[in-house]
């Protein structure tokens, strides 16, 4: 491949991963709090969904890969047949992916756009620690640094948020409102502790095997789907039973589950053909899409001075750890 071939797919899959990252926060959210007549669709519903089109799409660049010959599948499924403990060891992951994927529609019914957006990059953090005990990977000072930066900047723009609530109304509703940000709260930090653990684990299985991550991605689905369907009987198999498990579907609702489905095929391809820093830029470049979104359009966010310095320390922080990390070829990858 030419130099300047490679040069547009990277920046093709950077443009790509923007336009995910940020249309999957915002539509998301804005289908967590559209008004409509009748029951709102179940998260666990959607996150079932999302599963289901994700091992499909893998399945086909399985096909893909092997010039879509029918011998693929089964040869698929004898391996995962015949490998019974290596694909158990999927278990773990996906159990911890749905919940993470779960607790997601959670954090963005309580939380605005760009709020959410600044607080999910806390997930760097817990990865890295993760890598380090995990995997043996060692930080430089400039990561280390970058991870401080990224503490300050997540903490200034959760401070306002309370006091933003509170100023907005009293008694009761402020109390109502600080409830909420508590719980959009600490949804996404539980996300983030799960989506680091998770990550590294998935990465320390991809290193121990010769299955192509497709392959491992469809295993994980499989098993995402099992946890997900059993989530959804549990917490609201009254409410499928009545209503039926795609109640409150409409075209934003797909739309989600697409997104949702598709994110980490574009990550894949991202990292493939992009890099780190461009994969610190394409998280910056969402960050700004989704604050300017969620207040002009979404008018469900109204920013001070502590969420941009909040902010910009984000995404200083994000750039610091990418640069620290590229010629660092002989430490295992972040996921």
């Amino acid at each position: 491949m030419s130099s300047q071939a490679s040069a547009r797919l990277k920046h093709l899959s950077l443009g790509v991963l923007v336009l995910q990252t940020t249309s999957l926060v915002l539509t998301m959210r804005y289908s967590r709090t559209l008004t409509e007549d009748g029951p709102r669709y179940l998260a666990s519903s959607a996150v079932v969904s999302a599963e289901v089109l994700k091992v499909a799409a893998c399945a086909l660049l399985v096909f893909r890969e092997n010039d879509f010959r029918v011998q693929a599948l089964s040869q698929l499924l004898r391996e995962v047949a015949e490998e019974p403990v290596e694909t158990l060891k999927l278990a773990i992951p996906a159990g911890i992916y749905t919940l993470q994927n779960n607790l997601l529609y959670v954090a963005l019914s309580n939380l605005d756009a760009a709020t959410y957006q600044v607080t999910y990059q806390l997930k760097i953090l817990t990865t890295a620690l993760f890598s380090v005990s995990m995997l043996g990977k060692r930080l430089g000072f400039y990561q280390w640094l970058a991870l401080l930066l990224l503490m300050a900047g997540v903490t200034l723009v959760q401070l306002p948020a309370g006091t933003q609530g509170a100023a907005k109304s009293e008694g009761e509703q402020a109390s109502a409102s600080a409830g909420s940000q508590f719980v959009g709260l600490m949804a996404v930090l539980t996300a983030c502790v799960s989506s680091g653990f998770a990550g590294v684990y998935f990465e320390k299985i991809l290193k121990e095997t010769k299955h192509s991550v497709w392959v491992r991605n469809i295993q994980l689905g499989l098993f995402g789907f099992v946890f997900g369907l059993v989530g959804m009987i549990v917490y609201d198999g009254q409410r499928v039973r009545q209503f039926g498990m795609f109640q409150g579907y409409n075209a934003i609702t797909c739309v989600v589950v697409g997104l949702q489905a598709l994110g980490g095929l574009v990550v894949a391809v991202v990292i493939k053909y992009a890099d780190n820093i461009l994969k610190g830029f394409a998280t910056s470049l969402s960050i700004i899409m989704s604050t300017l979104i969620s207040y002009f359009l979404l008018k469900d966010f109204i920013p001070t001075g502590l969420f941009f310095l909040g902010a910009v320390l984000v995404i200083a922080a994000t750039f610091l750890y990418s640069y620290e990390s590229k010629p660092a070829a002989s430490s295992p990858a972040t996921v």
